[in-house]
């Protein structure tokens, strides 16, 4: 996909801004070039009601300008409620940038992204996400202050902490359907190995839990199946597992009309953001029977800790705050069956109802 082509694709999504399906009333969503590095970016942010939008940078290979949009909306608005429901005085913005992070990646790129977000004045302040790493982040701070996740914000990659939060709803969702959140002896899928699942996979092997795992990276799967002696299936197939939890850490919108009929597991409790491909799924799931954590309650630990962390301290009070998301996710589990309503639409409304009072 060379430079022009890609120009031309951004002027017509932005022109049709407003009809977007994604379009939730988004305050601000920009759209960067910088031709030296070849940069391609979109910047969207929600809601800054709490605060100033706070949210990752992803670097993907986009099939199209389209794809990069909607998924910089969605983000960004995941963001909101996630910032909402954890407490936070922050609103809601993601960045997105169009390029493979393996190849494409370059440090005059992220400076020059770095450069895109200092021009929104602290209305956006990114941090690191898929494709984009903590050492990233460190260059992109070159040329902005608006970023988090660094040496001198505080504590660094936040990967740890969103692991923690999975960790500790996936615990939340076990007591609540089963009784007991002990993992001894559960079997738990987890899909994609990043810096989270991994960590997440590292945790649940610790805590005695079979585990059943899932990369599209074949080096990295079975460095992972050797480490924690366990199961391997094949990515397209991982929601299909007998399992008692489906744990997703790749990409988003998993949860679908494919693959909510084929989930054998009873809870769904992950780390990737936007797992529902439509707002539908979650009744989809309620019918099944299956327990969902929404991702943006369960994954907010690494959000959580680019915000509340402070440089040289200890992390006592983000972990604090990173374990309290069982608190919450009980709360959303016992609201959502005392309703009869699916969970991701109670969490909405718990969200919605602090963006309110803003």
């Amino acid at each position: 996909m060379n430079a022009p082509v890609i120009g031309r694709k951004l002027q017509s999504v932005e022109n049709g801004m407003f009809d977007h399906p994604e379009f939730r009333g988004h305050e601000q969503v920009v759209f960067g070039h910088d031709r030296a590095s070849g940069l391609f970016t979109i910047i969207a942010v929600h809601d800054t009601r709490l605060g100033p939008a706070l949210g990752g940078c992803r670097m993907w290979a986009y099939a199209s300008s389209a794809e990069a949009l909607t998924d910089a909306l969605r983000l960004s608005r995941g963001m909101t409620y996630k910032n909402a429901l954890a407490g936070l005085d922050l609103g809601g913005g993601k960045a997105v940038i169009i390029g493979d992070a393996r190849s494409a990646k370059t440090p005059e790129l992220l400076a020059a992204f770095g450069a895109q977000v200092d021009r929104l004045g602290g209305t956006y302040i990114t941090a690191e996400d898929v494709g984009i790493s903590a050492p990233d982040m460190e260059i992109v701070a070159t040329r902005t202050d608006h970023v988090r996740g660094t040496r001198a914000t505080g504590l660094g990659d936040p990967s740890p902490y969103t692991a923690l939060g999975v960790f500790c709803g996936i615990r939340a969702a076990l007591r609540h359907r089963f009784g007991s959140d002990s993992l001894e002896g559960r079997r738990v899928c987890v899909k994609g190995l990043g810096h989270v699942g991994m960590d997440l996979a590292g945790q649940l092997h610790r805590a005695g839990a079979r585990l059943v795992l899932a990369d599209i990276h074949k080096p990295t799967l079975e460095d992972a199946a050797a480490r924690f002696g366990a199961e391997v299936v094949a990515a397209d197939a991982a929601h299909a597992a007998d399992v008692d939890v489906f744990a997703p850490c790749a990409l988003g919108a998993g949860l679908n009309d494919e693959t909510i009929p084929q989930i054998r597991a009873g809870i769904v409790a992950g780390a990737a953001n936007n797992q529902l491909a439509e707002e539908r799924h979650d009744e989809a799931l309620r019918e099944r029977g299956i327990l969902y954590a929404p991702d943006y309650a369960i994954n907010a630990g690494g959000v959580i800790s680019i915000a509340l962390a402070t440089p040289g301290g200890d992390d006592a009070l983000v972990r604090s705050k990173v374990e309290a998301i069982d608190e919450t996710l009980t709360r959303i589990f016992e609201r959502a069956e005392r309703l009869s309503l699916p969970t991701q639409q109670v969490a909405d409304t718990l969200a919605e109802e602090r963006l309110a009072a803003a």
